[in-house]
């Protein structure tokens, strides 16, 4: 046998194949060949298939990664707006108080209190990375100030904040309560 469609070598699968007719050989190894061909496709889409998922179980983990640092980062978010009402309260507190009643004995221990509790609050927020949002003289960021409303002014260019209503807070890089403002005007 030395036809080329037959397998050469082994004598025994030689023998064996001795009485096959060629073109049933030839047949069976065509069907052989396409089924390699398809396991190799198979082969090769799984291979595919498995990238993917651990791609996109890297993209997952990174994800979570970031979910989990802003958690972190961010928790207190919740907590520091409601004390900001505080914050502003003290602030309002001592507002209130004439000059000539803070240097009174009988309020000035009082006084010094209030202050003692205001730096405190604000080196806690320091801590924290709340930050007071820089407003009156600049001119009007949307992402940071909240107009609340216009007023007359030749004495700035408009657009600039001349007034602050309420003051703005940052957690972070993230907005925790835009500063409300007054912003300049032309005159009429």
């Amino acid at each position: 046998m030395s036809d080329d469609s037959k397998p050469q070598g082994d004598p025994a699968v030689e023998a064996e194949l001795a009485g096959v007719p060629d073109e049933l050989l030839d047949k069976e190894t065509d069907k052989l060949g396409e089924s390699l061909d398809r396991l190799r496709e198979d082969l090769e889409v799984a291979r595919q298939e498995v990238l993917y998922a651990k791609a996109e179980t890297q993209n997952v983990r990174r994800r979570l990664e970031k979910d989990i640092a802003d958690a972190r980062a961010y928790a207190a978010t919740g907590f520091a707006r409601d004390i900001l009402s505080v914050a502003d309260n003290l602030g309002r507190a001592l507002d209130a108080i004439p000059a000539d009643l803070r240097e009174d004995d009988r309020l000035k221990s009082l006084v010094t209190g209030i202050e003692a509790t205001a730096r405190e609050i604000d080196k806690v927020f320091g801590l924290h990375g709340i930050s007071r949002i820089a407003a009156k003289g600049l001119p009007l960021d949307p992402n940071q100030h909240q107009a609340m409303l216009e007023v007359p002014s030749a004495e700035v260019e408009a657009g600039v904040v001349v007034q602050e209503l309420q003051a703005g807070y940052m957690i972070k890089d993230r907005l925790l309560r835009p500063a409300m403002v007054a912003v300049a005007k032309k005159p009429d």
